[in-house]
């Protein structure tokens, strides 16, 4: 999640805030999406993950036009209000706080599957440490730690590093084969596998927090935002692509990248791939909470003294809905999958929102990725099926019951983003 970010903090160079950018963008829903897709297109997700990046560009490009423009006053809160009212910026709000509570058990589930992978254990075995690292990371938020710029981006470091060794590692055991049939499940599978990745395309408002952070954000913000793109397309695409031609039929599984390190190293790459994805999992999902309880705490009316409402709020609410979703998904009523599209169902809401908004103040071009992006983003966010169901009850709550969709004035609170995320 973004950090609390004030006016006298020091400004970023370009190269310091694309790496926070990438961060933002990154998370270890790397370690499983590859494999969801290619589970459900085959060879043929390859095309998904295209088709998928050229829409993150043009979302990039409507909100790096919203950051420019209105900076960062509200978020995506903001941005929301100015375009479609308060009541919708209220509803955005309000999803992007309930997708970021809606993620913390999925990734607690990357980390336990890999753990699981480590031992050589079963779904059992995940679904039992994924509890655990759920409580654990629920008590060290407790305690009131939170996760540094500086960690994140060592973090993000290593995630990098991975997956560049786990491709290049591995690309001598590719094989032409494993790319036919390229159309196993039909264009019906291309299409089923789209809305669950665009959960590792959730990133793209962390241009609300930068702009505070920039020396001239009009000219350096582009520039971040397009490194940005490019560094996270070429590792989207090369891990999808190293993840159908090294793996071939068991591409589907849930922990591709320890399947790839396997293949470049040995057993070994196991253990390496279940070392960082634990320590991705308690670090994403601290920061995660820790933006949370911000946000909640910005939109609660204020109080004389500072108070943990928000932070209580979240940890409990997350106790409560991560420990039965975990539980689902063990005793099989519920998919990974599925519960994947929980959390991506509420942050594409929110990109609809903003999308739309953006379509009514902006001008040129932008306006023009916006009225792109707005009905693509739509069609995906009713893709995830029945989560929509609890988009519609968390916006209908919110825009009848809530008072602000942005900070007070006394301290402003970007809305958070789902860096080292629950992607």
């Amino acid at each position: 999640m973004t950090e609390k970010i004030t006016e006298s903090r020091p400004h970023l160079s370009t190269a310091g805030a694309s790496a926070l950018y990438i961060g933002a963008l990154l998370g270890p829903s790397l370690l499983l999406l590859p494999g969801l897709a290619a589970r459900a297109a085959g060879p043929a997700s390859l095309l998904v993950w295209l088709a998928l990046l050229v829409l993150s560009g043009l979302i990039a490009a409507v909100f790096c036009a919203l950051g420019t423009r209105l900076g960062s006053t509200g978020g995506i809160a903001g941005y929301t209000a100015a375009g479609l009212g308060e009541r919708a910026g209220r509803a955005a709000a309000w999803c992007f706080l309930a997708g970021v509570v809606a993620g913390a058990p999925v990734v607690c589930l990357i980390g336990g599957s890999y753990a699981a992978a480590a031992l050589g254990a079963g779904e059992s075995t995940a679904i039992r440490a994924a509890l655990v690292l759920l409580g654990l990371v629920l008590a060290v938020r407790l305690l009131g730690v939170r996760t540094g710029a500086g960690l994140q981006l060592a973090l993000v470091s290593v995630l990098v590093a991975l997956v560049l060794f786990a491709v290049l590692g591995s690309a001598p055991h590719s094989r032409a084969a494993n790319w036919t049939p390229f159309l196993p499940h039909g264009w019906a599978g291309v299409a089923s596998a789209a809305p669950p990745l665009m959960f590792a395309f959730v990133g793209w408002e962390a241009a609300a927090s930068l702009t505070t952070r920039l020396r001239d954000p009009r000219r350096q913000l582009r520039r971040v935002v397009l490194i940005a793109f490019v560094v996270t397309s070429l590792l989207c695409l090369g891990l999808a692509a190293a993840t159908v031609a090294v793996l071939g039929p068991g591409a589907g599984g849930a922990v591709p990248l320890a399947d790839l390190l396997s293949a470049a190293i040995g057993d070994s790459g196991r253990i390496l791939a279940a070392g960082a994805a634990l320590v991705l999992t308690l670090a994403a999902t601290n920061t995660y909470l820790t933006g949370a309880a911000e946000l909640l705490e910005a939109l609660l009316p204020p109080t004389p003294a500072p108070s943990r409402r928000g932070s209580y709020a979240v940890l409990a609410t997350t106790a409560l809905t991560g420990g039965p979703l975990i539980a689902l998904v063990g005793s099989g009523v519920l998919t990974t999958s599925q519960l994947v599209a929980v959390p991506t169902a509420l942050f594409l809401s929110v990109y609809v929102a903003c999308t739309a908004a953006a379509a009514r103040i902006l001008t040129g071009l932008p306006r023009l990725a916006a009225l792109v992006c707005c009905p693509a983003v739509l069609a995906l966010t009713l893709g995830t099926g029945w989560p929509v169901l609890a988009v519609a009850a968390v916006a209908l709550a919110a825009a009848f019951t809530g008072r602000r969709t942005t900070a007070p004035a006394r301290e402003e609170v970007p809305l958070p983003t789902p860096e080292l995320d629950a992607r």
